[in-house]
């Protein structure tokens, strides 16, 4: 099968389905948790085991999985957060209702002296309202995943999260206590604030949203006005659930803008960043760019000898300001289609037949770095997959086809409330304000 060539809804349908696949390939079935990556001996990310949670509704809808099929994958993980360990100790799974960054494959205690992560928590949260809002029947099991649901969500302290400062703390280990930095400037943490100020226990105070807006950086970059953010995935995780299209907050209500149209400058800034191409790098066009955090070569394993410049590995690549070592992330590119469609499709077609070796199996490998050629000619590709690209290739092509999973979405009474207090309006929002009202 050649992708380039296929039409464009045989094309993206062909990607969310090999981008589903990852999840049942890397998953541990008897307690529903999913390995970071695909990788021999991978822990489990949780934000990555958020992103199953949402896939599986949408394999329902598509017919890739029973709706059985699926409870059962939701309610196995939902079963094993409920049960596991929260306390100080350094091998539980959690605390305050927060759980570590990465978990044991087989046990799903805390691995690698990892954080307990707020922003890795909140997309996992995320993912469970996802599966609240599709399962929506009646019967005994679907009522015991809502009941789980509803118990997770209201045991997260979020306000401890804050670590008595005005914004969110980004992570706290039991060896040290709060990590020393906060959620500051423009990220992917939209969705976490939303459902911390939406908790109906725990709820942070409005104050806290309108402290971490305060910290936004507004630039010109390119004739594009934008609040700035260099990686792409900063641009487009949390729009994985929330629909921004319309709604805006007290900051974009300023800047008459809204983080929709933000997103696609940003993509739009891409384009021009890889068009004008300051460093010089193979294979950066119009149509070929995509900077954001992915895997990429590192200065310690290079295939390459008498390489001068600096190779960053796993790193958060960004435009215009770098860091750069000419590592692409196709799975970046696409998840930016909801907001650009008209130069993502072109560029991904372009990057699918220059570059077919970025693309095993049918699946879009974490990145590729044409400045590093083997003697082949093929481009550098990243080794193995990562359940975070995959999860947000998939949500986001939903979200362009038919705009179904932010449908299922806006249902979340939590997530709506959450927004409310952050002072978002319009749109969508204020037609479900008219419904809860």
């Amino acid at each position: 099968m050649r992708l380039p060539t296929l039409p464009d809804e045989a094309l993206l349908e062909h990607l969310q389905r090999a981008a589903f696949a990852y999840f049942r390939e890397n998953l541990n079935p008897s307690i529903g948790l999913v390995a970071d990556t695909s990788r021999p001996g991978s822990p489990v990310s949780i934000a990555v085991v958020g992103f199953a949670l949402s896939a599986y509704p949408l394999a329902v809808r598509h017919g890739w999985l029973s709706r059985a099929e699926a409870l059962d994958l939701s309610l196995a993980a939902l079963r094993f957060f409920a049960a596991s360990e929260q306390s100080t100790s350094p091998t539980a799974s959690g605390y305050k209702g927060f759980y570590y960054h990465f978990l044991d494959f087989h046990t799903g205690a805390r691995v690698w002296r990892s954080e307990l992560s707020m922003i890795d928590s909140a997309l996992l949260i995320a993912g469970m309202l996802a599966a609240s809002a599709f399962f929506a029947g009646t019967d005994t099991a679907e009522r015991e995943l809502r009941d789980l649901v509803e118990g997770l969500y209201q045991r997260v302290d979020w306000c401890w999260a804050q670590g008595g400062e005005v914004t969110i703390r980004q992570g706290w280990k039991p060896e040290c206590g709060f990590l020393h930095y906060g959620w500051e400037g423009y990220s992917e943490a939209i969705v976490l604030y939303a459902l911390a100020l939406g908790s109906p226990s725990q709820p942070i105070a409005a104050d806290c949203y309108h402290a971490w807006t305060a910290t936004y950086q507004w630039e010109n970059l390119y004739d594009h006005d934008v609040l700035f953010a260099g990686p792409l995935f900063i641009h487009q995780f949390s729009h994985a659930w929330i629909d921004f299209r319309g709604i805006h907050d007290a900051f974009m209500r300023e800047k008459r803008s809204d983080y929709f149209e933000n997103s696609r400058r940003a993509a739009y800034i891409q384009r021009e960043y890889a068009r004008r191409n300051p460093h010089g790098f193979a294979g950066y066009t119009q149509d070929c760019w995509g900077l954001s955090a992915c895997g990429g070569p590192s200065d310690e394993k290079s295939e390459r000898t008498n390489e001068c410049r600096r190779l960053f590995g796993y790193a958060a690549r960004g435009v215009p300001y770098g860091p750069d070592d000419g590592s692409l992330s196709a799975p970046a590119l696409l998840a930016s289609l909801p907001f650009a469609g008209e130069i993502v499709l072109r560029a991904l077609r372009h990057m699918l037949a220059s570059y077919p070796e970025m693309c095993r199996g049918g699946r879009l490998a974490s990145s590729f770095n044409p400045s590093l050629a083997g003697a082949d000619g093929r481009a550098w590709v990243s080794v193995g997959h990562y359940g975070l690209d995959q999860g947000i290739v998939l949500l986001m092509i939903e979200n362009h086809r038919d705009q179904g999973f932010w449908r299922l979405m806006r249902r979340s009474p939590y997530l709506r409330t959450g927004l409310r207090r952050a002072g978002f309006q319009g749109g969508w929002l204020d037609a479900w304000g008219r419904i809860d009202g």
